[in-house]
């Protein structure tokens, strides 16, 4: 499964929203200028998270957007799942797929594609947004021990 640069976007958009938890909303100019997403296209995506209820949409001067639940309350899995749809890398894993397998009940690789959709479960799942925030202030953490030998 590949995640589309659309997804990304979105990704990175909830993830800016998830840093400024609870320090009120946040300019779509703002999100666009720190994540370096084209803001034509993050207005869009923001619409479709706000539709899909993870972000809140506040009008007005000192308006912006908020996230609508806690970031660790947020999975990634959560959000790629609403842009993407599932993580299946075949369609016969798909819910709902009424197309027959010719080699249905006797595919050596069903339980392959299987695993493979269970450990993207299990990673996209079990990462929260305030995981993310934890990671990448460690990697923060570690650059800014480093010597810096500029001349």
């Amino acid at each position: 499964m590949s995640i589309s640069q659309k997804c990304q976007y979105g990704l990175r958009a909830i993830f800016e929203l998830a840093k400024n938890d609870g320090a009120g909303p946040l300019k779509m100019m703002e999100i666009s200028r720190r994540q370096a997403i084209p803001l034509r296209f993050l207005e869009i995506i923001l619409n479709e998270l706000k539709r899909g209820g993870f972000i809140r949409a506040m009008r007005g001067k000192d308006g912006g957007c908020l996230l609508a639940r806690s970031p660790d309350e947020l999975t990634v899995g959560e959000i790629i799942r609403f842009i993407e749809g599932s993580f299946a890398p075949v369609g016969c894993l798909n819910e709902g797929n009424t197309e027959s397998c010719p080699l249905q009940g006797n595919c050596v690789f069903l339980g392959l594609w299987e695993k493979a959709q269970s450990a993207l479960s299990q990673v996209y799942d079990g990462t929260t947004f305030q995981d993310l925030i934890e990671m990448e202030s460690q990697v923060a953490n570690k650059y800014e021990s480093c010597a810096d030998y500029v001349i």
